[in-house]
């Protein structure tokens, strides 16, 4: 290049008010001598966009001006691209108006993807609007930019159009436009999508195949999803993972569980997504020796370390009652994100940690790294709640009100604090604080006021609230049983009959019990009165032998938590016969002396059974986990966490 060239160069790339020493000092910066680029100006344009030079590389462009040809913004482009370089991209999109070149095809479709890029989508829309011709990689990139980015309805809106036009969709815009089919519309447009997949002989196509049990699965449809799933002629590490991650996200975790067992013995490659979905089911199963198994599985694979699996670890061993591991695991990162402050908040909240949530809580706010979010909030409010430290968790609500750390309270945080003064013992307060909320109380927020009525003895209230929930939620069995207990505690006994005629006259049935105990990294299920596990005579008897034992040592059966019309012996056989009862006992009677055992159950734990592990803990020396939907119990020496009340 000589002279002549380069101080045309700076004059393009400079504004014309730029003093002359500037262009002298930047003329010297750039370092621009007779000998800095080849002869050819093709190659000194290739060496800059190498090297990612790009603001010298634009500087030859200007210096080029008509001579600029399809293969100099092509990679020019490709280096705006790679850099997300927005400004620079720009400038390269402006010389071809202002030079009047018309791009082929394949330079407006890598316009588009260098805007998408860069988060523009309006200016990639526009470029794709006026496009004279337009191919499938057109159409696909838009609506693969919208669909990344959440906006379902215009990429849906924008395959419609294609449809309409005469380019003909391929299987990358099929797998790209499924990701947008959710919602009710969203679904039943896949739906039809589904079909026309089929018409064109793409669903045996892997990555349309994924994208498809992706959407089913998304949708609660997992047998759609396994169908498709199972069809499909091959099988890639994505598609394996989107059908465990359905399973696991629809709470089906033992079925995830057993379809990544099988997928592992038919040689599947796991990634770092498939081991979070795998350990998400985990979570769910309380199944800690089978997730120490997938963590030491991650370790040996030297996968890198991504924060998602950090934090699915995290959730996995506090849901499996074992802080110390998630603990150790947040306190490892390099790198954490609010999931990962969340997961560990969560954990500390569940096991009635009240103290070290709001320690945790301090040392995030203290980093000031990541901002506290709506969920985060939540965690430390019920962990107050759970920990008996209401006038802290009435302090951090005041903040959240008084917008201290920008997070707006919503219906949940009202009823942690409703909670939080229930357990408390202020239900009074409690009640005056729901009627004065900026929104309509749910069931679940009145519900938790009538737990607070019946560990509290507040049968005024009590009762409001009781007949309330009855109007609210009329096929809810545990409402019945709350304020049935209410009234019993009190002697009402005409009013208890009246709540359980209610109930049989509604037809109302409380959802069946299940429990789960992890033995040798085999899951045992359990239902009231189960009657099908390979072991269950040698259960029933040790049910017996503990029913006496526990008797001579001060228990006493809590009839009031069998709602049947039946004589006493015959509610104390039903309440013997409650899988929580049963895990334990089968716990008890496989496992060596001093043992902790764990116990999941599906559904809040019963009064009588909560004080039943306590005996367990207690006579036998055991540490006892239970987990129920709410919230963990970790008995020791016969004393719950919960204090209790839960």
């Amino acid at each position: 290049m000589n002279l002549l060239r380069k101080l045309n160069c700076l004059f393009h790339y400079y504004p014309k008010s730029a003093p002359f020493s500037s262009l002298i000092s930047s003329f010297t910066t750039h370092q621009l001598t007779l000998t800095t680029f080849p002869p050819d100006p093709q190659i000194a344009l290739t060496t800059l966009c190498t090297n990612g030079q790009l603001k010298e590389a634009l500087i030859e462009m200007a210096a080029r001006g008509l001579e600029m040809k399809f293969e100099s913004y092509d990679m020019l482009l490709n280096a705006c691209i790679k850099k997300r370089a927005f400004r620079e991209g720009q400038r390269v999109h402006a010389h071809m108006i202002k030079t009047r070149y018309l791009p082929p095809v394949y330079l407006r479709n890598r316009l588009i993807i260098f805007y998408s890029k860069c988060d523009r989508l309006r200016e990639a829309r526009n470029v794709l609007d006026e496009m004279p011709e337009k191919d499938v990689v057109s159409w696909t990139a838009m609506i693969s930019a919208y669909s990344q980015r959440g906006f379902a309805t215009e990429a849906l809106d924008l395959f419609l159009e294609m449809l309409r036009s005469v380019t003909e969709p391929n299987e990358f815009t099929f797998a790209t436009v499924l990701s947008s089919c959710t919602g009710t519309f969203g679904f039943e447009l896949g739906r039809q999508i589904h079909s026309l997949i089929i018409k064109r002989t793409l669903d045996t196509h892997i990555f349309v195949g994924s994208s498809l049990l992706d959407m089913y699965a998304k949708a609660g449809r997992i047998h759609e999803a396994r169908e498709v799933f199972e069809s499909l002629p091959e099988r890639d590490v994505v598609s394996c993972t989107a059908i465990i991650s359905g399973y696991a996200q629809l709470g089906l975790d033992a079925e995830a569980l057993e379809l990544f067992r099988r997928l592992n013995l038919e040689g599947m490659s796991s990634n770092y997504v498939t081991y979070a979905s795998v350990l998400t089911a985990l979570s769910g199963l309380a199944a800690l020796d089978l997730g120490k198994q997938v963590h030491n599985h991650v370790l040996r694979c030297k996968l890198p370390v991504y924060v998602v699996l950090q934090n699915s670890l995290i959730d996995m061993y506090s849901k499996c009652g074992n802080l110390i591991y998630s603990r150790r695991i947040f306190d490892n990162m390099s790198e954490r994100t609010v999931i990962s402050w969340n997961a560990m908040l969560v954990g500390y909240s569940k096991h009635g940690m009240g103290r070290e949530v709001v320690e945790l809580y301090k040392l995030m706010r203290n980093e000031n790294k990541i901002k506290p979010d709506s969920v985060t909030l939540l965690g430390v409010l019920s962990g107050c709640s759970h920990g008996g430290m209401e006038n802290v968790g009435l302090e951090i609500f005041e903040e959240m009100v008084n917008g201290k750390d920008g997070v707006e309270p919503d219906i949940e945080h009202y009823g942690c604090v409703v909670d939080l003064l229930g357990r408390a013992g202020r239900v009074e307060e409690a009640f005056e604080f729901i009627k004065k909320m900026p929104f309509e109380p749910t069931a679940a927020l009145w519900g938790s006021l009538l737990g607070a009525c019946k560990v509290h003895s507040n049968i005024e209230v009590g009762e409001f609230v009781g007949h309330r929930l009855l109007e609210i939620e009329p096929e809810n069995a545990g409402n019945y049983v709350i304020l049935s207990n209410l009234y019993a505690s009190t002697g009402r006994w005409e009013d208890v009959r009246m709540v359980r005629d209610l109930m049989l006259k509604k037809a109302v049935k409380k959802e069946p019990g299940r429990s789960w105990i992890e033995l040798d990294q085999t899951l045992h299920s359990f239902h009231a009165s189960d009657r099908s596990h390979p072991r269950r005579e040698e259960v029933f008897a040790k049910m017996k032998e503990l029913s006496i034992k526990f008797k001579e040592a001060g228990y006493v059966p809590d009839l009031s938590c069998v709602l049947h019309d039946v004589d006493e012996e015959q509610k104390e056989k039903i309440l013997l016969g409650h899988s929580e009862k049963l895990a334990l006992t089968f716990g008890l009677i496989s496992t060596s002396d001093g043992a902790p055992l764990r116990v999941i159950k599906n559904l809040r734990i019963c009064i009588d059974c909560h004080n039943f592990a306590k005996f367990v803990s207690k006579i036998y020396m055991r540490e006892v986990y239970l987990r129920d939907k709410n919230r963990f119990h970790h008995i020791s020496m016969g004393v719950c966490s919960c204090g209790d009340y839960w």
